[in-house]
């Protein structure tokens, strides 16, 4: 019984802390768009952008003498 005591208002402890998080995900935006992270990962860049294009030329390759 006196385990009981202790395991109660730490459960609810814990059940608060579980609902404040929640509240603060959903305020936050975080569940506003679920499908775009998905989709982001299938569409490909197949250009590469100029930084890139930089990064991967050896050094003293530079074309504009």
């Amino acid at each position: 019984m006196d385990t009981l005591f202790l395991l109660v208002p730490m459960s609810l402890a814990l059940v608060a802390l579980i609902a404040a998080a929640l509240w603060w995900a959903l305020r936050a935006g975080q569940y506003d768009d679920l499908e775009r992270p998905g989709q982001a990962i299938l569409l490909d860049n197949d250009r590469p952008d100029a930084q890139a294009d930089a990064a991967r030329r050896p050094l003293g390759a530079d074309s504009r003498h």
